[in-house]
């Protein structure tokens, strides 16, 4: 009723009585339109904005007159079903869901991170410095003292590596690496790693069958999947991926499984995608959104499209609802039976800009919630759920590429999530 209250107010300002030689034309009037409302809505699956609409088509819906104040309840009704339709709720609903809170900063402020939850504590690593040199960075976080501690560095120093976590050990595979000579590009590898928190050592292990970076990466049913990310076009004649030469985005999925250290292919993603997010819910795996058409934001895509993966089947499903917004580059974790995706970068010929939005898929429902934001907009940060609190941590509070200018955040966020 508040947002109901507060769109009357708005349109009740915006729309006062013009001269009818302004009113739109008088052909198309409550009819029309309530018949495109509920249409859209029944599409959507909409009830509510669906009766919405209509009792307030309704009201005017016999006069012979349509008055400049009759399109204004019409425009708030089609408001408040785009409302529904983008599950957007109000600020008091949104507090509900959890609140943000501020914890110890991140020691070594960096964009491209990656992080993960491994027996009550979070690990974040990798890093990228300017000219795209990886840092290789190794934090422990722990919880309950609010303190970073720093690990031994990668063996492989890479970035835009997948990480997971399986029986307490950390599984890191593929990524980027810089050239031995010439000038900065990323070369895509194959190397695949398992990090022991308890010892602080690293493994190495069976290579990946295809070399790749920013792929993602899930373990489900004692195996774990690495699904997508970008590599070299077939035939080319230097092992680079950069913005200014040819590279694709592939939907390879490869299964790693740990209790024989071997790999084997699987179907691939119908959509090609790198910097996405993923989590598993129920069995199956879920990719978010990410980037099409090349691993560099300036010359790709962000999409918001969601795929399921039944790794039983080894199956990809129907399409599933869009992410409200389009958006890679993120962070994400998995809290009970939902996927919460934080921040992202969007790069056109306008507009260079990171993401504040935290939002939430449950797969039950095939729907989307909108939280609070984050406190300040980031990519390329790391992030893990610990408890009932969802970690954020560093990133970059910019979109990358913007040449002598460097912000990287120390900033450590968690979103505590209430009972639901």
């Amino acid at each position: 009723m508040k947002l109901l209250t507060l769109l009357q107010k708005c349109f009740s300002r915006s729309c006062r009585p013009k001269p009818r030689s302004i009113v739109s034309s008088p052909s198309f009037g409550a009819r029309e339109l309530k018949a495109n409302v509920a249409y859209t809505a029944v599409a959507l699956t909409l009830p509510p904005a669906i009766r919405l609409g209509q009792t307030l088509s309704r009201e005017r819906e016999n006069e012979s007159i349509r008055t400049p104040e009759h399109f204004c309840e019409l425009r708030l009704a089609a408001s408040l079903v785009v409302l529904a339709m983008l599950g957007l709720q109000t600020p008091d609903a949104r507090a509900q869901a959890g609140k943000w809170i501020k914890l110890a900063p991140f020691p070594e402020p960096a964009e491209e991170l990656f992080g993960v939850a491994a027996s009550g504590k979070m690990y974040v690593m990798g890093g990228l410095a300017p000219g795209w040199k990886p840092r290789g960075l190794v934090y422990e976080y722990d919880p309950a003292a609010d303190k970073w501690t720093k690990k031994k560095p990668m063996t492989l120093s890479s970035h835009h590596v997948a990480v997971t976590e399986l029986n307490g050990k950390i599984y890191a595979f593929g990524g980027f690496v810089p050239p031995q000579s010439g000038p900065p590009a990323w070369i895509p590898i194959d190397n695949a790693w398992e990090y022991d928190p308890a010892a602080d050592s690293w493994k190495a292990l069976a290579p990946m069958p295809t070399k790749r970076g920013s792929p993602v990466a899930v373990a489900a049913g004692g195996k774990i999947y690495v699904i997508g990310g970008a590599t070299t076009s077939p035939g080319a004649k230097e092992p680079i991926v950069h913005p200014a030469r040819p590279h694709i985005t592939v939907g390879t999925v490869e299964e790693y499984d740990p209790a024989t250290n071997s790999w084997r292919p699987r179907t691939s993603m119908p959509t090609a995608r790198n910097h996405a997010g993923v989590g598993m819910v129920g069995g199956k795996i879920y990719v978010i959104g990410g980037r099409t058409g090349a691993a560099f934001i300036s010359v790709a895509t962000n999409t918001n499209i969601v795929e399921e993966y039944d790794p039983a089947t080894d199956s990809w499903g129907p399409s599933k609802a869009r992410m409200p917004s389009a958006r890679s580059a993120v962070a994400w974790g998995t809290y009970k039976d939902r996927i919460y995706v934080a921040g992202g970068e969007f790069q056109d010929d306008s507009m260079m800009a990171a993401f504040r939005a935290l939002e939430a898929y449950a797969p039950a429902t095939n729907s989307w919630t909108i939280l609070p934001r984050m406190p300040s907009p980031r990519h390329g940060l790391a992030g893990a759920v610990i408890g009932n609190r969802l970690h954020l941590v560093s990133g970059e509070v910019q979109s990358a590429g913007i040449e002598g200018m460097h912000l990287q955040s120390e900033s450590h966020d968690a979103f505590e999530f209430a009972d639901r």
